[in-house]
C-alpha cells in the first residue's frame, strides 16, 4: 500500500503552487522513511486563517489562528477505533489513516516572509511538523521540542528545503 496523502483545497486566499503536492509526498515519504511507517494515509487540508482559528477554538481552546493543527487517528499502539471488517467483507478505512493536518496558507505566507525563507519550505516545515504529530511527537519541554525539531529539519535536508 504505502504512504498515500489525500489532499483538499478549502481556502480561496492563494493558489497552490506547481509542485506543491508533489514535493508534499516526497516529504511525507521522507518521513516515513525516517519514522520505519511503510504503510498508512495522512490527509492534508489548506485553509485560511478564518477557518483553522475556528478549528483551533474547537479542538484546543484558544481562540486565535494557528498555522498548523494535528488530529491523530492512533493513539499510543493501537488505534482508537478497530474494525477488522465490514459486514459485507471490505477492510475498514479507518484502520490505515494516520490522521489529518490541516495547514493555513495565510499563516505560513506570513510565517515564510517573517523567517525569511521561501513559502514552498514552510509548508514543507508545517507538514513534517504536523506529521510528527500524528506519530506521537511533542514540544510541550525543551527536551521534546529539542527531539522534534531535530528530526523535522533532518528530513527537510534530505527533501533539500533548507532556510
Amino acid at each position: 500500500m504505502g504512504l498515500t496523502l489525500e489532499w483538499s483545497n478549502e481556502q480561496d486566499a492563494m493558489a497552490l503552487e506547481d509542485g506543491w503536492i508533489a514535493r508534499l509526498e516526497q516529504l511525507l515519504r521522507l518521513a516515513g522513511e525516517a519514522e520505519g511507517i511503510e504503510d498508512g494515509e495522512v490527509a492534508l487540508t489548506f485553509v485560511d486563517d478564518a477557518r483553522i482559528r475556528e478549528l483551533n477554538r474547537e479542538y484546543r481552546g484558544i481562540d486565535r489562528p494557528t498555522d498548523v493543527l494535528s488530529f491523530a487517528m492512533q493513539e499510543g499502539d493501537e488505534p482508537d477505533i478497530v474494525f477488522d471488517e465490514w459486514e459485507d467483507g471490505e477492510t475498514d478505512p479507518v484502520s490505515g489513516m494516520l490522521g489529518d493536518i490541516v495547514i493555513s496558507l495565510e499563516r505560513a505566507k506570513a510565517q515564510s516572509e517573517e523567517y525569511g525563507h521561501s513559502l514552498e519550505r514552510e509548508i514543507g516545515f508545517l507538514f513534517v511538523h504536523g506529521f510528527l504529530h500524528l506519530l506521537g511527537y511533542d514540544h510541550q519541554t525543551a527536551e521534546e521540542e529539542a527531539v522534534m525539531f531535530a528530526r523535522q529539519e533532518e528530513i527537510l535536508q534530505r527533501a533539500g528545503l533548507t532556510r
